[in-house]
């Protein structure tokens, strides 16, 4: 090879032209584009003028790393969360629905998302959306939907009062997640905040004494990462409301967590059709977390106030896109999601699961596991949802260094390391994964083993 006959393997290396004229490679520029398949080249052949790929592997790793990114097409890979928490935010809160998933593919392409077929002209966006939300909590005149959370709050508190005072509970000026903070978010957008009352105890009084001329609104933003108790008071809204509308302002409450109607599992985690019926004139929540929907923020209320939202210029950084849309009305429509399945997995039905599983690795390799057993544990909601609401279930223990290994597998396997063990809950794992996340286990083990001889 001309590489040994000048005595340095990098001149083994194939020639960038070489490697695109070879027909496999080739045929990747059409589904991956031209750019990405030199990419790949170029970081190879790197990696190859470093050491670490062969020169005479490196069209086989184009090869392998360009299949590899046309079977997915993005760097995201796909994990079984066997951490037992249910939404976990790390891991990109709620797994969609079938129905939402088939409604993702199906809009990929042109869709009638602000078109109307009929007339042929400019139509309202995403309108099968806003009226599944409407059919879903009749008690809201209209709906608007927006990218996320944050963003539905920031449009509803600038639509009312920007410019002015947004009255709120000290008690309830959160931090949410990644360190930001919810007065932060306000104060960007032109709101004065007026904070009432202290951390742990707000009157109605408070209220009262600090409306004035400059009040826009006032906010009720729901706690949900924290609970406060022992010396507490705090105003509810239907209160609230009594407040704000006798002195003609609208009251906007931040439910969080994406219920849309009363769950018993959660009985202290406020729900969109309870807040409008005690009188909320603005709600607003996220679609990717109780809802078990895509990342979205929904706004549900008095159809002069939603429109008024949906016509501010801030509407249009915000603007959900089509892909958000079909999934929510999929996961709106169809059948309960895959949250409200995990968070109300029966008890038994986990541990038949979990012993099942430990028989099956033990009957395969049960010199690997020795040194596991089925243990009782607590699983979360998750998400900043149901702070106090633990979710009994079981798990098998196995040895602490395996989670590095799991999750440097494929499939990738997250699990929850606590006590010095790695503990693999099946609570957010579908039955029809058990097999994949049996395999991966296994071979965790094996290779555990292999690094300890």
């Amino acid at each position: 090879m001309t590489g040994q006959r000048h005595g340095d393997p990098r001149r083994g290396i194939p020639r960038t032209d070489t490697l695109l004229a070879d027909p496999q490679i080739a045929s990747y520029a059409a589904a991956l584009g031209a750019p990405r398949v030199r990419a790949v080249i170029d970081a190879v052949t790197a990696a190859a003028r470093a050491g670490a790929v062969a020169p005479d592997a490196v069209a086989e790793e184009v090869r392998a790393r360009l299949a590899r990114w046309a079977a997915s097409a993005t760097t995201l890979v796909p994990v079984l969360n066997a951490t037992g928490v249910v939404v976990h935010t790390n891991l990109g809160r709620a797994p969609l629905t079938p129905a939402a998933r088939e409604a993702l593919v199906a809009a990929a392409g042109y869709v009638d998302v602000e078109f109307s077929l009929e007339s042929g002209l400019r139509a309202g966006r995403g309108r099968g959306t806003l009226a599944a939300l409407r059919e879903r909590v009749p008690g809201a005149q209209a709906a608007l939907v927006v990218n996320n959370g944050a963003a539905a709050l920031s449009l509803a508190v600038t639509t009312c009062a920007q410019g002015r005072e947004l009255i709120v509970s000290r008690g309830e000026l959160v931090e949410i997640g990644d360190g930001f903070r919810l007065p932060d978010l306000i104060r960007s957008t032109g709101v004065v905040i007026r904070e009432v009352g202290t951390t742990n105890r707000t009157h109605p009084g408070d209220y009262e004494e600090a409306i004035g001329a400059q009040t826009g609104a006032v906010l009720k933003v729901h706690p949900s990462n924290f609970v406060v108790r022992g010396f507490t008071a705090e105003v509810s809204v239907s209160a609230a409301s009594r407040i704000a509308r006798a002195h003609g302002i609208p009251l906007i409450v931040d439910t969080g967590s994406g219920l849309l109607e009363p769950d018993p599992l959660l009985p202290d985690e406020p729900d969109a059709a309870t807040a409008l019926a005690e009188g909320a004139d603005l709600v607003v929540c996220s679609g990717d977390k109780m809802l078990g929907g895509p990342q979205a923020g929904i706004v549900l209320g008095r159809a002069d106030l939603v429109e008024a939202m949906r016509r501010h210029p801030l509407a249009r950084a915000f603007r959900a896109d089509k892909l958000t849309h079909a999934a929510l009305e999929a996961t709106l429509r169809g059948p309960r999601g895959l949250v409200s399945d995990y968070l109300h997995a029966p008890t038994e039905e986990l541990r038949g699961r979990t012993e099942a599983l430990a028989q099956r690795l033990r009957a395969a390799r049960p010199d690997l596991m020795t040194d596991s057993r089925v243990v009782a544990v607590a699983g979360a909601v998750g998400g900043g949802g149901g702070a106090e609401v633990p979710l009994p279930g079981w798990a098998l223990a196995l040895p602490e260094a395996l989670a590095l290994v799991l999750r440097a597998g494929r499939p990738a396997v997250v699990a929850r390391q606590e006590g010095g063990r790695t503990l693999v809950d099946l609570r957010c794992i579908p039955v029809a994964d058990e097999a994949d996340l049996a395999e991966a286990l296994l071979a965790g083990l094996e290779r555990l083993a292999a690094e300890g001889s």
